[in-house]
């Protein structure tokens, strides 16, 4: 039976609501179902979280914490901001269902103010003036976000079987497209419904933010 007395490890609740949210999606974290697993009163949740935003907050603060940022190098500047990027896309991709929580504690948590300051000081040495690179820095971050959370097949049902039926119908409804109006839609439909390579579909991303990033500043 739920007890108050219990004791409750805030970390341990953080970690079980990564767990639903990856699994059943943000909708279904809720103090109460947190509150089942831990076999506590949702009142005991409220005495680490004020409220379920409080809780989410915590949810983008943790993945913003599994950020290994790179050592320092003496690369050149773009390979190095490659290397920052990469590290911020490999601690989200493995939760796109809950990347979009860390956009608003970027600024805010210790991991996330740490990787945008070092972020700034690579666009800076870059060419970049302060205010451009904050600029550039937050729209290559938010493009990155957006990589992760739009990942393609990643709002798919995670049973394989109802997954992969999923994906076939998609894959049907544009192979059934008029392949003289729409040929290389059509001719590539299973990429453009999911990447063959999901490693591939992440490392693209980054190259395109960071070509972006030195073709602005080559304008």
């Amino acid at each position: 039976m739920p007890t108050l007395t219990k004791r409750l490890d805030p970390t341990q609740v953080v970690d079980s609501a990564l767990e639903l949210a990856d699994t059943e999606g943000l909708d279904a974290v809720t103090l109460r179902r947190l509150a089942q697993l831990h076999e506590v009163t949702p009142m005991a949740l409220y005495r680490h979280f004020a409220d379920k935003n409080d809780l989410l907050n915590a949810l983008g603060d943790r993945l913003l914490a599994d950020i290994e940022l790179p050592a320092p190098s003496d690369q050149p500047w773009d390979r190095r901001l490659h290397q920052m990027l990469t590290a911020f896309v490999d601690a989200l991709r493995p939760h796109p269902r809950v990347a979009g929580l860390t956009l608003t504690r970027i600024l805010v948590a210790e991991p996330g103010l740490e990787m945008a300051e070092r972020t700034m000081e690579l666009l800076v040495e870059g060419g970049f003036d302060t205010d451009y690179a904050a600029e550039v820095g937050r729209q290559s971050i938010c493009s990155l976000i957006t990589l992760v959370t739009t990942e393609p097949g990643a709002g798919e049902n995670p049973e394989p079987a109802a997954r992969e039926q999923g994906l076939r119908l998609k894959r049907a409804a544009l192979g059934a497209l008029d392949p003289k109006r729409y040929p290389l839609i059509t001719s590539a439909a299973d990429t453009l419904i999911c990447p063959t390579s999901t490693d591939q579909y992440y490392a693209l991303g980054v190259d395109l933010v960071v070509a972006g990033i030195r073709g602005v500043r080559d304008a």
